[in-house]
């Protein structure tokens, strides 16, 4: 099959940003975008949909007008529009499988119960075996960027700066799969990755061979050299992009939320497990999405 980036279509603002987000991204991968929206017919349909036009139809009608509306802002991209008869986790897994990675909308927190709105996008990202991107409402191209002098639009000076690619590192349990996209990503925005490592105390081996635990500015320096260690063989791989690296005592999830007001694109894994509830996103992950601003990567792993 063609390569291509997907992006699953169901009418909502979050899914017009994601479908936006989506064909920047084939842009910069230089392959195909492709539109998804699953539909089954329903009963009691919702109130979005005329009462007098056939279900189909509107789904049909809906796709199209989203496929037209980023043609209009990418003329070049080769757009497929997809529309699946099926339910939407069913489909949009399907599309995340061949694809070289899926994009959502993401509503996020939800103001009045507090809880994730959007369940869809919660499962997808749960099960998929490809990496998932979830997008907020209203982002824009030019949020990607840096803000640009004298109030100019970054669309209108192509050479404006991307904002950081943010990477959420554990060297316990180093990833390649993760550390490859963060790095990837950044450089195909020729954007700054800046490596977030949050630890606690000694992990529980490390401290069952020392007599004495290490803490302090010893623990600091090791988790240090840790990272260092960790990333030295993808900084030559990728020698164009800069990298920084953020190493302290705390809670991850915290620390990327906090980076994510600034970041383009936050990245994170989620360890493909069987929880004994069912499919498990990991706690840091789950407080990124629900809380992180800019794009969110979900990179799943080993």
């Amino acid at each position: 099959m063609l390569r291509h980036v997907a992006a699953g279509i169901d009418g909502s603002p979050e899914s017009l940003a994601a479908a936006h987000w989506a064909a920047r991204e084939a842009v910069r991968r230089g392959t195909a975008l492709r539109l998804v929206h699953a539909w089954t017919w329903q009963p009691r349909p919702t109130a979005s949909v005329p009462a007098d036009m056939p279900q189909r139809a509107w789904a049909e009608e809906a796709l199209s007008r989203v496929s037209d509306t980023v043609h209009a802002g990418h003329s070049d991209l080769l757009i497929i529009d997809d529309l699946v008869e099926d339910t939407p986790v069913t489909a949009l897994l399907a599309a995340a499988g061949q694809a070289d990675l899926l994009v959502l909308g993401s509503r996020g927190i939800s103001g009045a119960a507090g809880f994730l709105t959007g369940s869809v996008s919660q499962r997808v990202v749960a099960k998929s075996m490809r990496t998932v991107v979830l997008v907020r409402a209203g982002r824009s191209g030019t949020d990607e960027h840096l803000c640009a002098v004298d109030g100019i639009s970054p669309e209108e000076i192509p050479e404006t700066p991307y904002r950081d690619v943010v990477l959420g590192l554990d060297t316990e349990q180093p990833c390649d799969e993760l550390i490859e996209f963060a790095f990837d990503a950044a450089r195909r925005r020729a954007a700054p990755l800046r490596v977030i490592h949050a630890f606690g105390g000694p992990s529980a081996y490390a401290a069952a061979d020392r007599l004495t635990p290490v803490d302090g500015p010893q623990l600091l320096a090791e988790q240090e050299r840790s990272v260092v260690g960790t990333l030295r063989p993808w900084r030559e791989k990728f020698p164009e992009v800069a990298v920084t690296e953020t190493v302290v005592k705390g809670r991850a999830a915290g620390l990327l939320i906090r980076a994510s007001a600034d970041a383009g694109l936050v990245v994170v894994g989620r360890r493909m497990r069987e929880a004994g509830f069912g499919t498990h996103i990991g706690s840091v992950a789950h407080a990124v999405l629900h809380h992180a601003p800019s794009p969110v990567a979900v990179v799943p792993h080993v």
